[in-house]
């Protein structure tokens, strides 16, 4: 069994707590994604799990083992670093049959590993190469089959893409949720990329700071973050967000301008409160909300248009051709039920 419990983890460095509390119950066969930003503590909890690093407080398992006191080489995970750290002077079979010479694990087991590894990886051609003849997705790869190699109960990875150009990012993406379909090994993924972890993940686990700021399914997050800080990193372009209060039916921006809520909060008449909007939520309307357009950017696919509304720039995302320039005037208006209440003070979202 794979199955990962965090139990109110904390970690410090002397005076200096970095990880508060956390908790996380991760499911076997289940890929899970640490997101946040850099100095969150992700890749921490993942050297706490992994062994790399000690526990101060708090429970780690693997599967039914409490492992705080366990060494890596005892806790059945295998790691892929962010850092390809291939040995130079072995061919590509041999660094994948490293880990397992050393275990022992005799000699057909470990030919029949490695060819199995090679196949769901591509790599059967490059078998007798060396890793300087190899591009940085290969690789990649093989960091990745020498982890499989392992049959481990859970795979931890640190940022394994960060160093890979933005086509290959995009395509190794795609291959490790094939091996993790075709593998069910439990994943424990750490990135600063939201966009990784929108594509990748069953769930995803944000950080800020050293705590959970909420944990779900990709969408759950896009379409229900619980506060400010989870609205805008995930997303991209990020969301819009005005400051203003609740007045009745409509936000009331501060300089004046007034947006009609399909939903307005209950009981929050008069509240100080944060209007998000979404990029592509928003509609061009003739009579919507006049704004002045700053840039216009065509990517082939929609037009991204930054603007200026109640003294905020907001970014569009429209899929249609907009004929329209630095300097000139748009209408445009939510798309009715797209919006997202948070209160100021605390930051949380407001159900309605």
């Amino acid at each position: 069994m794979g199955a990962v419990r965090i139990d109110d983890v904390s970690k410090s460095y002397g005076n200096v707590e970095v990880l508060h509390g956390v908790s996380v119950d991760i499911a076997d066969g289940e890929f899970v994604i640490l997101v946040g930003p850099s100095g969150c503590g992700k890749s921490t909890l993942l050297r706490m799990i992994a062994g790399l690093e000690e526990i101060t407080s708090g429970e780690i398992s693997i599967g039914d083992r409490v492992v705080n006191d366990l060494a890596p080489k005892d806790r059945d995970i295998a790691m892929v670093f962010q850092s390809y750290a291939l040995y130079p002077h072995m061919t590509v079979e041999e660094n994948m049959a490293f880990s397992l010479r050393l275990g022992k694990v005799g000699k057909d087991e470990t030919q029949k590993r490695v060819a199995n590894a090679a196949a769901i990886l591509g790599l059967e051609p490059y078998l007798k190469r060396y890793p300087r003849h190899l591009s940085g997705g290969q690789r990649q790869r093989v960091a990745m089959g020498r982890a499989i190699v392992r049959n481990p109960a859970v795979f931890l990875f640190d940022e394994p893409l960060s160093n890979l150009d933005a086509k290959l990012r995009v395509q190794m993406r795609s291959e490790i949720k094939l091996n993790h379909q075709r593998l069910k090994t439990t994943t424990v993924y750490v990135t600063h990329d939201q966009i990784e972890a929108m594509t990748m993940a069953d769930r995803i686990v944000v950080m800020h700071d050293g705590v959970i700021e909420q944990i779900g399914s990709p969408l759950d997050l896009y379409d229900r973050p619980a506060n400010l800080f989870v609205a805008g990193f995930i997303g991209s372009p990020a969301m819009n967000m005005l400051d203003g209060t609740i007045d009745g039916a409509d936000f009331v921006a501060v300089d004046g301008t007034r947006i009609k809520l399909s939903r307005p909060p209950q009981g929050a008449d008069k509240r100080r409160v944060k209007l998000g909007v979404r990029p592509e939520h928003l509609r061009l309307d003739p009579e919507g909300i006049p704004v002045d357009i700053l840039t216009v950017e065509p990517t082939g696919s929609e037009t991204q248009i930054t603007a200026r509304l109640a003294g905020h720039e907001i970014i569009g995302a429209f899929r249609e051709r907009v004929s329209t320039k630095p300097g000139e005037k748009l209408a445009i208006r939510p798309e009715p039920g797209t919006e997202h209440l948070f209160d100021t003070e605390s930051g949380q979202r407001l159900e309605v």
